[in-house]
């Protein structure tokens, strides 16, 4: 657990890398309460899922690579977190968008656990939605001023 926080504390030097844990902890819920819900239709739901795993395995090891100084004085490493984190909005923001028209669409479904399930889903993949969309736009800011 020190480790952990002597990591958090090591990249969170500046105000877009303030935002990786939110961004892990707010993916990884969509992650699993996407996971944890009956999936139908399979097709929008996989997308959710392939996005909010893809997002949260890259967001780590992006945080690892900051963590470890990797992007150190470097004006490459500030444009590939730039374009990092605006895919990964505009993925999460296409996400979001289809598990709230799947939540809608199970509006009537019997088991009222999972509905509840998925609009949690929904209201956490658009937290993770605007953390990437603000991560990238301070990003953007960062790497002009580099």
């Amino acid at each position: 657990m020190l480790i952990i926080l002597l990591i958090i504390l090591l990249i969170c030097t500046t105000l877009p890398d303030i935002l990786y844990l939110p961004e892990l902890v707010f993916g990884g819920l969509v992650w699993i309460l996407v996971s944890c819900t009956y999936v139908l239709p399979p097709n929008p739901q996989g997308w959710v899922m392939f996005v909010s795993l893809f997002c949260f395995v890259m967001t780590f090891i992006w945080t690892m690579v900051f963590a470890c100084g990797g992007h150190k004085n470097s004006r490459g490493w500030a444009a590939a977190d730039f374009i990092y984190h605006g895919i990964a909005a505009f993925f999460y923001l296409s996400a979001s968008v289809a598990l709230a028209k799947v939540t809608l669409d199970m509006k009537h479904a019997t088991l009222f656990q999972l509905y509840q399930l998925d609009i949690s889903a929904v209201v956490f993949s658009y937290v993770a939605t605007l953390l990437y969309f603000i991560h990238t736009i301070l990003s953007a800011i960062r790497w002009k001023t580099f």
